[in-house]
């Protein structure tokens, strides 16, 4: 972590704070998010086996084709429908919302809003 900025380091000690606390379980995973300048990721994780159940990105093509910038609050909007609708699909309505640590507000909050619009419990 030497070469990471001190936001970036600041964020990952917030995250393992959080992580001590929280962890995803087969009857109700763990969606995690993860940000960056110009895309979102979002995974939904069982930790008691280890295993990433799904996950999606703001660059898959199904969300490029609705919005071309990955990085704003309408694709976090997209992306957060387009998830709870696949996971949907796959018999998930419960999970464990992890914010990464970065604070809950812009583009984490309009995803989490839309995951819960689409369905998923949290």
């Amino acid at each position: 972590m030497k070469n990471l900025a001190k936001r970036e380091v600041q964020r990952i000690y917030r995250h393992r704070r959080i992580r001590k606390k929280s962890a995803g379980t087969s009857e109700r995973p763990r969606l995690c998010v993860h940000r960056s300048l110009k895309n979102l990721t979002a995974q939904i994780v069982n930790d008691e086996n280890q295993q990433v159940i799904m996950g999606m990105s703001t660059l898959n093509k199904s969300i490029r084709e609705q919005q071309k910038n990955g990085g704003n609050i309408k694709a976090a909007e997209v992306l957060g429908e387009a998830l709870a609708a696949k996971a949907k699909d796959k018999g998930i309505t419960k999970v464990c919302f992890d914010r990464g640590g970065y604070l809950y507000h812009g583009r984490v909050k309009a995803f989490a809003e839309a995951a819960r619009k689409g369905g998923l419990e949290f």
